[in-house]
């Protein structure tokens, strides 16, 4: 098998819209919630979410070309132009056959979808539909603008598992990788679902976060307080690249991706497990792809969206799977500070758990104010700051409704 590293970063989060600035904004713990501005939401249960702020897709893309694709597209071509040109990789030079694009988006363009329903109604049920309708809507063409841009003709297609989606695409590229089907992989995920229909839908679940009058603190992984979680957008883009042809061209390497592994709950649309069994099949499965033991992980970065059941389920897998090294280990919840990113929440957490290493650090879990009983006194949730360790191996876990489970493993070089 092949070995696969990672040679580029690309961001735009709720905390910070360049891999730099998101890496600020893990470092000093920033909160990215604040009242929704995409929509007039006073009459939703559920009044902020964590956006992108002052993203001007002009800046990036043809202002034209922009009003034929879906913001959720907008994101995945800036973050993925961040990471090639962080790649240092001259694209005159590769081979693109040898080059695929597996990128994740959970939802698509909802907002396209949401606009064009709306208009539809307001003009009488007189249909009238902008003709980048279904190729701004569907889920794939993130992929598919990626590929175009650069003239990239390998493996190209779209992961689609609800928030373990971005997870998935990366544990794909990563195989696709080590089995010599291609030398370079572009891969990650992108939402942007701060919509009216989402916002409402998942109100209706009762699973956002309610604090309208304290949205800073809303998001609270692990605290006794917590209420939902928060609905943030953004995305993350990774390339990964088989290590040789890296190491060929003098590649500066993040970290290697040494397992990945996916199960299924096969129990609730939207619950978890209540005995984790799908949680711990999965870490353990991962561990045994990377072929480490369990005292080789420092850090997860857990999925840890701040609902009442996930987090203490999570969390009671893990000490089952790591035993008394639960307790020598970092665990955080970035979804504190950027919020649930849904289908871009994998690759999102998946750079900052890339960042841990390569920094030492490891982000903090913040708005923690309460102890909850139900959770391990003994775990090292890190609470409210950033605290410096040797990351050698770092842990991101994600899982999506429907039972999804997702385990990506990186190490040190």
């Amino acid at each position: 098998m092949k070995r696969v590293v990672v040679t580029g970063l690309g961001a735009i989060t709720p905390i910070g819209n360049t891999l730099s600035a998101y890496l600020e904004g893990l470092q000093k713990g920033a909160s990215g919630a604040n009242l929704i501005t995409q929509f007039d939401a006073s009459l939703f249960k559920t009044r902020f979410a964590c956006e992108v702020k002052g993203f001007e897709v002009e800046n990036y893309i043809d202002r034209r070309e922009a009003r034929r694709i879906d913001r959720f597209t907008q994101f995945a071509i800036v973050t993925s132009a961040e990471a090639l040109a962080d790649s240092g990789l001259d694209l005159d030079a590769i081979d693109k056959q040898r080059v695929g694009v597996i990128w994740a988006s959970g939802i698509g363009g909802l907002a396209t979808l949401e606009k064009e329903i709306e208009e539809f109604i307001l003009g009488n049920g007189v249909p009238k539909h902008n003709p980048f309708l279904i190729p701004k809507m569907i889920s794939d063409i993130a992929a598919g603008q990626i590929s175009i841009q650069y003239g990239f003709m390998g493996i190209n297609y779209a992961t689609v598992s609800a928030c373990a989606s971005s997870s998935h695409a990366l544990m794909n590229a990563f195989d696709y990788i080590r089995m010599g089907r291609a030398d370079i992989m572009v891969t990650g995920g992108s939402e942007a679902t701060i919509t009216k229909t989402a916002v409402g839908g998942f109100n209706s679940m009762k699973a956002l976060s309610e604090r309208n009058d304290d949205f800073a603190t809303a998001s609270r992984p692990f605290d006794k307080d917590r209420d939902g979680f928060v609905l943030g957008e953004g995305s993350g883009a990774l390339i990964l690249e088989e290590y040789e042809h890296a190491k060929k061209r003098g590649a500066r390497i993040y970290a290697e991706v040494i397992g990945a592994a996916a199960t299924a709950d096969a129990y609730h649309i939207t619950a978890p497990h209540p005995e984790g069994i799908g949680v711990i099949n999965v870490m353990n499965l991962a561990l045994r792809d990377a072929g480490i033991r369990t005292t080789d992980v420092d850090y997860i970065n857990v999925h840890g969206t701040s609902t009442p059941l996930g987090d203490v389920a999570e969390l009671i897998a893990i000490r089952k799977v790591f035993g008394d090294h639960a307790e020598a280990l970092h665990i955080s919840s970035t979804k504190s500070m950027t919020g649930h990113l849904l289908g871009a929440a994998g690759a999102v957490e998946a750079i900052a758990s890339i960042l841990s290493i390569v920094h030492n650090f490891v982000p903090p879990t913040i708005n923690h104010f309460t102890d909850d009983p139900e959770i391990d006194p003994k775990l090292n949730l890190t609470f409210n700051q950033a605290q410096q360790r040797q990351v050698n191996a770092a842990m991101s876990n994600t899982f999506g409704f429907g039972g999804h489970n997702a385990s990506v493993i990186f190490r040190k070089m």
